[in-house]
């Protein structure tokens, strides 16, 4: 959990720094900034302006917030490769961040215990390690209130002080985070099966063709559901949320990376990853190592 003051975008910059230093990358050559988040600094500017000043980016590159959950990733990801496919970009800087401890009741045992903040910096470039294949993104705004914060914006601005426990001693408010866990689950054990076909379909690949599967890292019990209903091998489904909790957007890009290092991903391999979350959004792809 990040400490009193520490945001979303501290945590990116910091991300991004990292990723400058450890490939000796040149920061300069940035000309395209995105920034996926659902836990702002401000509601208004952009946090991608400030980070872009931070970072000391260049002045002449797009830089704007993209507010998305659990699929932001990959929802990110494909806004990064339309616009390099458009010619609008060659090296786009795809940042995400999270800090949904800030918004969850210091008693609230059930969410606590899944969520972790963090973030994650990736290049998408005309050059890199892997190729990023053809994407599935669908939205489904029935379940919005299933993962939600209702006060705070334009719709309920001041706090509704309606705090309240149930029966297991959780606190429910309007004023912090509320998860309907099980409508989620059972709503993405519905709709995995077929993103997964869809998937593999666009990108003219199988099931037996993919090598490791990195999806969006939930919680355990949900991840070993969904593995067991797609038939996957326990050796070719990754899952580290045990090391960094469910840091929302940033689950993705921090397993392919921690993959990486392991060794679980080479030259050659093709990922799966796919991802459903709050909204409803989901999305997938294939990347081609």
């Amino acid at each position: 959990m990040t400490a009193d003051g520490e945001t979303a975008s501290d945590l990116a910059v910091g991300a991004a720094e990292k990723l400058f230093t450890e490939n000796g990358y040149d920061r300069n050559q940035i000309d395209y900034l995105i920034f996926v988040t659902q836990s702002p600094d401000y509601h208004l500017p952009t946090n991608a302006c400030t980070i872009q000043t931070r970072l000391g980016l260049s002045n002449r590159l797009t830089a704007f917030d993209v507010n998305l959950g659990c699929n932001g990733f990959v929802a990110g990801l494909s806004l990064a490769k339309a616009v390099i496919v458009a010619g609008q970009a060659k090296n786009v800087l795809l940042l995400t961040g999270e800090t949904y401890s800030k918004y969850m009741h210091e008693r609230d045992k059930s969410n606590r215990t899944i969520f972790g903040d963090g973030a994650a910096a990736t290049l998408v470039s005309t050059e890199g390690i892997a190729e990023v294949g053809e994407f599935v993104i669908g939205t489904d705004g029935i379940g919005a209130e299933n993962l939600i914060v209702k006060t705070g914006g334009a719709r309920h601005p001041q706090p509704a002080g309606d705090l309240k426990y149930d029966d297991f001693g959780n606190p429910r408010s309007s004023d912090n985070l509320y998860m309907d866990g099980p409508a989620i689950l059972n709503y993405s054990l519905d709709s995995i099966p077929q993103l997964v076909a869809d998937v593999l379909d666009k990108n003219g690949v199988t099931m037996e063709d993919i090598d490791l599967h990195v999806y969006h890292q939930a919680n355990t019990f949900l991840a070993n559901l969904e593995r067991r209903k797609l038939r996957i091998p326990a050796e070719r489904y990754y899952c580290n949320i045990e090391n960094f909790g469910n840091t929302v957007s940033s689950t993705i890009p921090i397993a392919l990376c921690e993959a990486v290092k392991e060794g679980r991903i080479q030259k050659g391999t093709k990922v799966l990853s796919v991802a459903q979350g709050l909204g409803y959004t989901w999305g997938g792809m294939v990347l081609f190592f």
